[in-house]
């Protein structure tokens, strides 16, 4: 394993430099995190943790059996009412995910869905709308009546939503669970953005404090604009504190915007394979009970409770139970909804749009072809290369031939891969990344230890190609030509940073902040890690180009998310800095730590494109490196109060998000 070099600078000071990595360990989890400085790193403690024997285990569970649900199936989009809108609920539902108990028998896991007419599903189906001047209207509607525990444990001791000033009286078990809905890569105004102070419980008799904000106050009729490019959304829950519970319970679906030239049809002027050629696919990890039902990790015994609590030097009792810990990994993959599952195809071109919806886990994803009923890449060929024809929110300045993309949390990826001349034969859809927190490495980088003990989690699907003769089609790849990148003219360059701290109890916590003195909104000077809950540092002005540096302080990548817009990637570098410890405030005035940077120092070694990363299209996702300043460029075009956050779920849950506002000039 790498160790990184630490260098002693002035008295209280510590400097960090040259990491590639965090040092993870075995375990059939994640390991613990040190935090007492940026650019802190896992310990090399060699403990392995075992699954309890109530959980199901993943290697006995059937591979590329069930067919994975293609998420641009017509049956499975959403129609429409006589009005023009949609009405759409969140509501419970048992679910078929393909899962087997001891005895071999199928069982099926409650979840909490999006559907209509009481119909929920997971994912929740498909929205498909055209792009320009009309907007979609959703009348979203939280049915989760008469619930009176969370799916999975709560940890009441987070920043969440029942514990703002004025909602501490309420209870899941009185009030009901809080929920609202975010278009993740929606340009809405920001009433309707998803902003996590915005939720409201079944039948709205608990609204959020932001909604005191809005003109006319709370309205569950969220209108979409759709003036943006053709492109893959999603949406999810987005509830202040509880998203990562949320969406683990299955509130998540994928929305597709069309134009004249990518409209979906046969006929497409950009000859793009349309279904039944053309795929989605929403990639997530869950860990499973025997009986099908969800498991969440959060307390003594749990798989990772060892390395983030105790491995950390807290005791069982210095930290609430349930507790929220500080990352996830599943054991099962699951697509659509199905655990490992398959698709016929055809031997041609395939269109897939892919979400990466998991927690915590990096995806990068590889095809290689097996033979057929393999269930194992033990005897698999060559990576297979595909072309990466757009990402988050639209189609790519060109067209990317790869055969390794790495797939941060919150992602999309827009590819088409040819199987052609692999008639009869299986192609696995291969994750070479690992379980565990992603510092950058993959595949060959990565010690064998630092996988779940008989892995499953290097294979998500497969492809069984049909043994006929090829089929003919149109794609080409030289008509991708869609992204010319920002065009604004820049007005600010806004220095943000990424940290990694610990919360009054001791525990990991992970942070934003700023890279250099900034003043908040209520006119203090401030620099560094910074909560959720103390006033804005990132204003800026409507209708501003600005570029934002964004220094990540940690061991650890994270893909960082801006909500309201889309961005250009421009370029990364590397930097030191001199690490100041300075406690921040909790959300219940109590105090952690924290660190701010001083002396930054850029190693002038610019990358304008990075292995594995595929980058030349509108993004709303980053992947920001350790070690490393990532520079993005993006331009503010409505007013009001949004977020900016890291997209490993539980992450952003336990404080690493900030709002975002967008000023109006006086």
């Amino acid at each position: 394993m790498r160790r990184r070099k630490v260098r002693r600078g002035a008295a209280g000071e510590r400097r960090f430099g040259n990491v590639r990595r965090r040092d993870f360990l075995k375990i059939t989890g994640a390991a613990g995190i040190a935090t007492t400085a940026p650019f802190t790193s896992w310990g090399a403690r060699a403990r392995a943790v075992r699954l309890s024997n109530q959980l199901s285990d993943p290697a006995r569970q059937p591979k590329f059996v069930s067919l994975a649900p293609n998420a641009l199936d017509p049956g499975f989009k959403y129609t429409v009412a006589a009005n023009g809108e949609f009405t759409v609920g969140v509501g419970p539902t048992l679910h078929d995910a393909g899962l087997l108990n001891q005895g071999g028998r199928p069982v099926l896991t409650p979840v909490w869905g999006y559907g209509q007419d009481g119909a929920y599903t997971w994912p929740g189906k498909t929205f498909e709308v055209q792009s320009g001047p009309d907007t979609t209207v959703v009348n979203w509607e939280n049915n989760l009546f008469g619930v009176t525990q969370h799916l999975l444990p709560l940890d009441e001791s987070l920043h969440w939503a029942y514990s703002l000033p004025g909602y501490e009286e309420y209870t899941i078990a009185e009030t009901g669970v809080p929920s609202v809905v975010h278009l993740h890569g929606g340009h809405s105004d920001f009433q309707f953005d998803g902003n996590p102070e915005f939720f409201f419980n079944p039948g709205a008799s608990v609204v959020g404090p932001q909604w005191n904000n809005v003109p006319g106050g709370f309205t569950n009729r969220f209108v979409y604009d759709n003036d943006v490019p053709a492109g893959n959304l999603w949406y999810h829950d987005h509830a202040l504190g509880i998203t990562r519970l949320n969406v683990y319970a299955g509130m998540a679906g994928l929305y597709f915007v069309r134009d004249e030239m990518d409209t979906g049809q046969p006929d497409n002027a950009l000859n793009l394979p349309a279904f039944p050629y053309e795929l989605a696919y929403a990639i997530q990890d869950r860990m499973f009970k025997r009986g099908g039902e969800l498991f969440y990790p959060s307390k003594p015994g749990d798989p990772f409770w060892d390395d983030f609590i105790t491995g950390e030097g807290l005791g069982n009792g210095d930290v609430p139970k349930p507790s929220a810990l500080a990352e996830f990994f599943g054991d099962h993959m699951v697509v659509n909804g199905k655990i490992w599952p398959k698709a016929d195809v055809e031997p041609r071109n395939y269109r897939m749009r892919l979400v990466n919806g998991c927690d915590s886990r990096f995806l990068v994803l590889r095809f290689r072809a097996v033979p057929a009923g393999a269930t194992d890449l033990t005897n698999a060929g060559s990576p297979i290369p595909f072309h990466v024809i757009g990402s988050d929110q639209g189609l790519a300045s060109s067209a990317t031939m790869t055969d390794t993309s790495v797939f941060e949390p919150g992602g999309r990826y827009d590819i088409v891969v040819d199987f052609k001349g692999l008639q009869g034969m299986r192609i696995i859809m291969e994750n070479i990344g690992g379980d565990a927190p992603f510092g950058g490495d993959f595949g060959d980088d990565l010690a064998e230890e630092d996988l779940f003990s008989d892995r499953q989690t290097d294979r998500i699907m497969a492809f069984d190609v049909a043994d006929v003769p090829s089929v003919t089609d149109a794609f080409n790849p030289a008509a991708i030509a869609a992204y010319g990148g920002n065009t604004g003219t820049v007005t600010n360059t806004r220095r943000v940073a990424l940290f990694e701290g610990n919360d009054e109890y001791g525990r990991l916590q992970p942070l934003l902040g700023t890279a250099e003195p900034t003043t908040d909104a209520a006119g203090n000077l401030v620099s560094g890690a910074i909560a959720w809950h103390s006033p804005t540092t990132e204003r800026p002005g409507l209708d501003a180009t600005e570029i934002w540096e964004i220094y990540n302080a940690t061991g650890d990548a994270h893909p960082v998310h801006l909500h309201l817009v889309n961005f250009e990637i421009l370029n990364t570098e590397g930097f030191t800095a001199d690490s100041i410890e300075q406690p921040v405030l909790q959300h219940n005035g109590t105090l952690g730590v924290g660190f701010r940077l001083e002396n930054i120092v850029l190693d002038g070694n610019v990358e304008t494109s990075r292995d594995g990363y595929v980058e030349n299209a509108p993004k709303d996702m980053v992947t920001a490196l350790p070690e490393q300043v990532t520079r993005i460029k993006v331009t503010f075009d409505k007013p009001g109060r949004y977020v900016w956050h890291c997209h490993i779920l539980s992450h952003e849950d336990h404080e690493m998000m900030r709002v975002l506002e967008v000023v109006e000039s006086d």
